[in-house]
């Protein structure tokens, strides 16, 4: 570990549920380390499950015979979140916090669910300060789509204890790493032109970098880090270097969540940031959310060996029980 670093604790495994994305394939086939979600006899819509575009997951950590959990963001939609909890059988009343990435609503949106079905679980929520801007998107077009934030207010109301914070966070005894502000270096990730956000007095003003994305580090012994990154506005590259320079770490055994490398806009990077990814030796590479099928595609052929394509209900395993690129 390098001088100055974090001091992550390793955990022996970590699992992570993805509990919302944008694509869900039912028969989709597993591997070592990856279970797809176990279909039940009678799949009626009540049973099945629901994709949207957003992002959720459950990120389940084994420690000396213990098992915990955090939950990252919460998808767009209440009924989203809450039906997925439900077929899934997930039972959060052990979680130890929640944790949202940044301000887009397809993250926090689907957190009402959550509450609707278990209550005030009064469990610390971490954020960064600037995910409660308001923000819009505006095409090239004219077309503008709002991306409103939280409510600390309604947050509060359903008991929550939040930390808003820049700087990176411990979480459960030193084993979960919450990134805060991602430290940009590399040359091609430049952030979201067309997001502006709104001033204190009402008006708009670009806000390209969105400064809030975060993510998740933990620790695998002997395995790496794995890093959950809900969109990686701040760039794919730039979170997977922070998380070795926060940890001293540089094996990474995985990457889990969104390129965001999706349309037009962020298309032309895919090349320059799958070279990164493979010169970092990243294990597994599991490209979700805002990837885009572009990208998707180039991963898989580019990295076939670590490439696994994602769907709603998948457990993602890494620990010393699971083999090849794990």
């Amino acid at each position: 570990m390098e001088s100055g670093a974090v001091e992550l604790k390793p955990v022996d495994a970590v699992e992570v549920t993805v509990v919302m994305d944008t694509f869900v394939d039912i028969l989709m086939a597993g591997a070592d380390g990856v279970q797809r979600f176990k279909l039940a006899y009678d799949w009626s819509e009540n049973a099945n499950l629901l994709a949207e575009h957003g992002f959720s997951a459950l990120l389940t950590l084994e420690l000396d015979g213990a098992r915990r959990a955090v939950l990252l963001d919460g998808g767009l939609s209440a009924k989203g979140l809450r039906h997925n909890l439900d077929v899934m059988q997930i039972d959060v009343t052990n979680l130890r916090a929640i944790i949202i990435s940044h301000g887009h609503v397809d993250h926090h949106g689907g957190l009402e669910g959550l509450f609707q079905r278990y209550g005030k679980l009064r469990l610390p929520l971490l954020i960064h300060p600037d995910a409660w801007r308001d923000r819009k998107i505006v095409f090239p077009t004219g077309l503008e789509i709002h991306m409103p934030p939280p409510s600390r207010n309604d947050l509060g109301r359903e008991g929550v204890e939040i930390t808003d914070a820049r700087s990176p966070s411990l979480l459960i005894d030193g084993t979960v790493l919450v990134s805060g502000q991602v430290e940009r270096v590399t040359e091609f990730e430049k952030g979201f032109p067309w997001q502006k956000a709104r001033t204190a007095d009402g008006g708009w003003e670009p806000d390209p970098w969105i400064w809030d994305d975060q993510n998740v580090i933990i620790h695998v012994r002997d395995k790496g880090l794995v890093v959950v990154s809900s969109c990686s506005h701040s760039g794919a590259v730039n979170v997977l270097k922070n998380a070795q320079r926060l940890t001293g770490v540089k094996q990474i055994a995985a990457f889990v969540g969104g390129f965001h490398l999706t349309g037009g806009l962020f298309e032309p990077i895919i090349s320059p940031t799958i070279k990164a990814v493979a010169g970092l030796g990243v294990g597994r590479v599991v490209p979700a959310h805002c990837t885009g099928w572009r990208a998707t595609h180039e991963l898989a052929r580019t990295l076939p060996q670590a490439f696994v394509q994602p769907s709603v209900g998948t457990v993602f395993r890494f620990g010393a029980d699971v083999g090849i690129n794990a």
